[in-house]
C-alpha cells in the first residue's frame, strides 16, 4: 500500500510538472513596432498551434508541449513567415519574449490584386456572385480562393448557395438585407483599403459571433486600432465595369493618448465598361475613430457612406447578340450626342455604427454594437402608355417576328428589321421627346425609378469566455428593426408636361392606381403607380460552446430567432380594392438551428473534419407577400425552410503542400419564390384571353446540393508554386412545388398544382470547375502567375409554370388535341451551356524606397478572347404546348431564352504608393 501511495504521488508529481511545461510570447510588426493579432504559431512535427489575442500575445499553456529541441513558426497573411528554433525543458515556461515579422509586400500585392478585381466582378446585379468577396483574403484556403479569384467571373458559386446563405457581419453586426437576405457587397465598392481585415469562418463551423450561414459567415472588422498605421495612394485602370479608380487612406494606428482614427476616400469612373452603355458612377468615404478609455475598455467610431450609379445591362436573345455581339446592350441610347442608359441602379445608403469594447478579465470580453443604415435604392426604367414599346429588343423590332408571319415570312421585313437593327439597335430618346410633344405635352413615354427607402436599426451584443484553457464559450442576442418605403418615382417626363397617373390597361375603377386621389395628374419627382410601407423585426440569440484540446478540437452551437413582417399599403389600388389600403396581416415566424463539428487531428499534418447542422429560416421580406405594390396578399401555404447539412474534410499541411478534400450534403425543404413576367398561354382566365402579367408564386420547394471539392497548393522551390483546385456538384431541385399565379388581370388566384421541376438543374453558374495554376514570386519583389480554369455543366433557369397542367391544356381548361408526348419531352428539356476553359495571368513588380512601398500589378483575363454563357433564363410569355412548339418550330425562335454571356479579354492595371 506504501508502494502504491509513493508511485501515485510520483505520477501526479510528473503530470503537475508536465503541465508547467509553456511556451509563451508576442508578435509584433517589424517596421510599426504594433501588436499583431490572429499570428498563427505552430511547434512543427507536432499537432500543436496558437494563435495571438488581440495584443499580439500566445501561450501553449492548453497542450502538452514536447520537451527538446523544436520548431515554432510564426505566420500570417501579408507577412514573411519566420521560423524560430528553441529548446524545451521540462516543468519550464520558455518567455520569447518579442518575435517581429516583416510585411511581405509581395503578398501584400497579391491581397491587393483579387480585392480589386471582386470590386469589379462584383459590380453587376446578379446574387450570384455576391458571396465571394468574402473569401478573397479572409481564407487561406486555396479552393476558396480560386473561388474568388478566378471562378467568380463565371457567377460560380461555391457548393451551388445562393449569397443569401453567407452571413456578412460589419464590426460584429450583419449586414445582410431584411428584404432579400443578401449581402451587399455591390453597394459598398471603393472601399477595398479599409476591408482587408476579415475573418472568414466556412460554412457553418464554429463562428464567435453568429450561428452563421451555409456559404459562411465574414466579419469585417473596421475598427480604428485595428489598421496598420500608415497611408496608401492608388490609381486603377480597367476595362470591366469601370474605366478608371483613384483611392487615397491613411490609418494613424494606436496614439499615446490611447486615440486611434482611420479615414478612406475614393471615385470609380466610367462612360462605359465592357458592356456597352454601362456607365459607372461612385463615391466612397470612410472614417473611423476609436478612443481606447483605458485597459479594459475601448469605443470605437465608424461611418462610411459609398453613393453611386451603375448602368445596368440587358439579357438578350441569342438573336440579338448574333445580330450585333456578346457586349451588346439595350438598355441605352444615344440623346444629344451623349450616352444615356434608361436603367441605372443608385445607391445611396450611409452606414454609421457604434462599438463597445470591454475586457472585463483576461478571460472575458463583451462586445456591444449598434448600426443604424438609412437611405435610398432606386432602379430606373422606361414607361409607356398607348404607345410602341420603345425597347430595342421589342420581339416586334426584330428579324423573327417577320419570319414568323402566320401569312408566311416576309424576308423583306426580316431584312429591313435585320439592317436597323445592326445600324442602330438602341433606344431612340429623340422619338419619345417628340411622340409626347405631339401628343399635347400628356408623356405617352416617361422616365422613372423602382424606389425604396430603407431604415435599419441594428443592436446586438457577443460574449465571448475563456471558461477554462480548453473550453471557451460564445453567446450573442440581437435585435434588427427595418422600415422600408417603396414606390414608384418620376424621374423624367421626357419633354411632357404631365402623367395621367391610371393603368391604361384596365378600365372604370379598376384603372385607378389610387382610388383615394384619382386621375391624378402628376409631375417629375412626384410618387405614383405604387406606395406602401414594409416594416419587418427580428430577435435572435445564439450560444455555442468550443472545446480545444491536443488531438481533438469540437464544438456546438443553437440559435433561436423571431421574425415579423408586415405591409402598409399607402395607395387603394382600383384592382384590389379592398385588399390594398392599410396593414396586411402581421407575418409571425419562430426558427432555430442547432449545429455540431470536430476536428481530429491524426498528426500534426493530417487532420479530419466533420460539421453537421439542422436550422430552419423565416422566408424573406420580398417572398413572403405575392404582390406587394399592389395588395396585402400574403402568399398562401407560406412555411419556415428547413436545412439539413453534413460535410466531411480531409485536411493536409506540411510546409511545402497545403491540400483539402470536402464532401458535403445539403438539404434545403419549404422555401418559395416569386417571379414576375408578362405570359402568354394561360388556361383558366374565364374568358377567350391568354395573356396577362403576372405573379408566379412557387411554394413548398425542395432542393438538393451535394458534391466535393479540392483544393492543393506545393511550393516546388522557394519561388515556385503549384496550385489546383476542382468543384464537382448537382444542385438539383429534389420536389415538384406547388405554383400558383396572381395578377390584377384576373381577381383570384390561378392555381396549378404542381410544378414538375424535380431533377432539373437549379440554374446560377456551372456545377463543375476546375484549375491548374502556378506563380513565380522572385525575392526581388516581382511575381507572376497565370491560371487555366475549365468550366462545365451550367444551365438555363428553366420556367415552372410551363411544368404545370397549364402546358398542355387550352384556354378552357380541356387538353390540347394535337398534344404529342415525345415532342413535347423535348420541348421540356433543360438547356445545357457549352463548356468553355479561361485563361488568366497576372503580374507586378514592387520596390521599397526609403519609408514607402511603391509597386504594381497588372492582370488579363479570359487571355483566348473565350465566349461564353454564364447564365440564362427562359421566357415564361410562351407558357403552353401550343405556343412554345409554334415559337420553336419558327426559322428563329421569336421568345427563345435571354442569356448572359461573359466578358471578353479584359484587363486591369493597378500602381500604388504607401507610406
Amino acid at each position: 500500500m506504501k508502494k502504491g501511495f509513493i508511485l501515485f504521488a510520483l505520477l501526479l508529481f510528473s503530470a503537475i510538472s508536465f503541465s508547467q511545461t509553456n511556451i509563451v510570447g508576442s508578435v509584433v510588426g517589424a517596421t510599426t513596432n504594433e501588436n499583431l493579432p490572429d499570428v498563427e504559431v505552430v511547434i512543427e512535427r507536432s499537432n500543436l498551434s496558437a494563435m495571438t489575442n488581440a495584443s499580439g500575445e500566445f501561450n501553449f499553456s492548453a497542450f502538452e508541449v514536447p520537451l527538446g529541441e523544436q520548431i515554432v513558426t510564426f505566420s500570417k497573411d501579408g507577412y514573411i513567415s519566420k521560423r524560430y528554433p528553441i529548446i524545451v525543458n521540462e516543468n519550464k515556461t520558455l518567455d520569447l519574449e518579442v518575435i517581429s515579422l516583416k510585411v511581405d509586400i509581395n503578398e501584400e500585392n497579391y491581397q491587393i490584386n483579387t480585392i480589386s478585381l471582386s470590386d469589379n466582378e462584383l459590380s453587376s446585379d446578379e446574387s450570384a456572385a455576391d458571396n465571394l468577396s468574402g473569401l478573397l483574403q479572409a481564407s487561406k484556403d486555396v479552393f476558396l480562393n480560386a473561388a474568388a479569384y478566378d471562378f467568380s467571373a463565371t457567377f460560380f458559386k461555391p457548393r451551388g448557395y445562393d449569397s443569401q446563405y453567407g452571413k456578412v457581419l460589419i464590426n460584429g453586426i450583419e449586414m445582410n438585407k431584411m428584404y432579400n437576405g443578401r449581402p451587399q457587397w455591390g453597394n459598398w465598392g471603393g472601399l477595398n483599403d479599409v476591408m482587408r481585415n476579415q475573418v472568414f469562418t466556412m460554412g457553418l463551423s464554429a463562428s464567435e459571433n453568429t450561428f452563421g450561414g451555409l456559404a459562411g459567415t465574414t466579419n469585417v472588422i473596421m475598427r480604428a486600432s485595428q489598421y496598420q498605421k500608415g497611408g496608401r495612394v492608388s490609381y486603377a485602370s480597367s476595362n470591366r465595369s469601370y474605366t478608371g479608380r483613384v483611392m487615397a487612406s491613411y490609418h494613424s494606428g494606436l496614439t499615446d493618448g490611447g486615440w486611434a482614427y482611420s479615414f478612406l476616400a475614393s471615385r470609380r469612373f466610367g462612360e462605359e465598361g465592357f458592356n456597352d452603355g454601362s456607365l459607372y458612377d461612385a463615391n466612397s468615404f470612410f472614417a473611423s475613430v476609436e478612443k481606447k478609455i483605458n485597459e479594459n475598455h475601448s469605443l470605437n467610431l465608424t461611418a462610411f457612406y459609398t453613393p453611386n450609379r451603375r448602368g445596368k445591362s440587358s439579357p438578350n436573345t441569342q438573336e440579338a447578340f448574333d445580330l450585333k455581339d456578346i457586349s451588346y446592350n439595350s438598355y441605352w441610347g444615344k440623346q444629344d450626342g451623349e450616352i444615356r442608359n434608361s436603367r441605372i441602379k443608385e445607391i445611396e445608403e450611409p452606414v454609421i455604427m457604434l462599438n463597445h469594447y470591454w475586457d472585463i478579465s483576461d478571460k472575458t470580453k463583451l462586445n456591444t454594437n449598434v448600426a443604424y443604415q438609412f437611405g435610398k435604392t432606386g432602379n430606373s426604367r422606361l414607361g409607356y402608355d398607348n404607345a410602341p414599346n420603345p425597347d430595342p429588343t421589342y420581339y416586334q423590332k426584330l428579324p423573327s417576328y417577320f419570319l414568323a408571319n402566320p401569312n408566311g415570312a416576309d424576308y423583306a421585313g426580316a431584312y429591313h428589321a435585320t439592317q436597323s437593327f445592326q445600324n442602330d439597335g438602341q433606344i431612340d430618346w429623340n422619338a419619345m421627346y417628340e411622340a409626347n410633344i405631339f401628343s399635347g405635352g400628356n408623356s405617352k413615354y416617361y422616365l422613372y425609378e423602382d424606389r425604396n427607402d430603407d431604415k435599419q436599426l441594428s443592436v446586438n451584443t457577443i460574449l465571448t469566455s475563456d471558461i477554462t484553457n480548453n473550453i471557451t464559450l460564445n453567446g450573442s442576442l440581437g435585435y434588427k428593426r427595418l422600415s422600408s418605403h417603396n414606390f414608384a418615382n418620376m424621374i423624367d417626363l421626357l419633354g411632357g408636361s404631365g402623367y395621367l397617373d391610371i393603368d391604361t390597361f384596365n378600365q372604370g375603377d379598376a384603372a385607378q392606381n389610387n382610388l383615394e386621389n384619382p386621375n391624378r395628374v402628376l409631375g417629375e419627382d412626384d410618387t405614383f403607380k405604387y406606395n406602401y410601407e414594409l416594416d419587418a423585426s427580428v430577435y435572435n440569440g445564439f450560444a455555442q460552446a468550443q472545446f480545444n484540446y491536443s488531438k481533438v478540437d469540437f464544438y456546438v452551437g443553437a440559435n433561436l430567432e423571431k421574425t415579423t413582417y408586415q405591409r402598409n399599403g399607402l395607395y387603394r389600388n382600383g384592382s384590389f380594392e379592398n385588399n390594398s389600403l392599410g396593414k396586411s396581416e402581421e407575418l409571425d415566424f419562430t426558427t432555430y438551428g442547432i449545429k455540431a463539428g470536430a476536428t481530429y487531428k491524426i498528426t500534426g499534418r493530417h487532420l479530419v473534419t466533420l460539421n453537421a447542422a439542422y436550422f430552419t429560416d423565416a422566408p424573406t421580406l420580398r417572398n413572403s407577400f405575392s404582390n406587394s405594390r399592389q395588395n396585402n396578399s400574403t402568399v398562401i401555404g407560406l412555411e419556415e425552410e428547413t436545412v439539413k447539412n453534413v460535410d466531411l474534410s480531409y485536411v493536409f499541411r506540411s510546409p511545402k503542400v497545403k491540400a483539402r478534400l470536402t464532401g458535403y450534403y445539403t438539404k434545403m425543404e419549404d422555401a418559395s419564390e416569386i417571379s414576375f413576367y408578362y405570359a402568354d398561354g394561360i388556361s383558366g382566365l374565364g374568358r377567350n384571353v391568354t395573356t396577362a402579367f403576372v405573379q408566379e408564386v412557387l411554394t413548398n420547394v425542395d432542393k438538393r446540393h451535394l458534391g466535393a471539392e479540392l483544393g492543393i497548393e506545393a511550393q516546388v522551390t522557394p519561388t515556385i508554386k503549384l496550385k489546383g483546385a476542382a468543384s464537382y456538384g448537382q444542385y438539383v431541385y429534389d420536389n415538384n412545388p406547388d405554383l400558383y399565379l396572381t395578377s390584377d388581370d384576373f381577381q383570384q388566384e390561378l392555381n396549378f398544382g404542381k410544378s414538375y421541376l424535380k431533377d432539373y438543374k437549379i440554374a446560377g453558374g456551372p456545377q463543375q470547375a476546375y484549375q491548374i495554376g502556378f506563380e513565380y514570386r522572385d525575392p526581388d519583389y516581382w511575381w507572376f502567375g497565370a491560371t487555366s480554369n475549365f468550366f462545365s455543366n451550367a444551365y438555363v433557369d428553366v420556367s415552372p409554370i410551363t411544368r404545370t397542367k397549364n402546358f398542355y391544356t387550352d384556354f378552357d381548361g380541356a387538353p390540347f388535341n394535337d398534344y404529342d408526348p415525345a415532342v413535347a419531352r423535348e420541348l421540356l428539356k433543360q438547356e445545357k451551356f457549352d463548356s468553355y476553359m479561361l485563361v488568366n495571368v497576372v503580374g507586378g513588380k514592387s520596390w521599397k524606397i526609403n519609408e514607402y512601398f511603391v509597386g504594381f500589378f497588372a492582370t488579363i483575363n479570359n487571355v483566348l478572347d473565350k465566349e461564353y454563357k454564364t447564365g440564362g433564363f427562359e421566357q415564361g410569355r410562351s407558357a403552353n404546348y401550343r405556343t412554345i412548339s409554334e415559337d420553336v418550330g419558327n426559322q428563329k425562335r421569336v421568345f427563345g431564352p435571354k442569356y448572359w454571356y461573359g466578358y471578353g479579354t479584359t484587363y486591369y492595371l493597378n500602381v500604388y504608393v504607401r507610406f
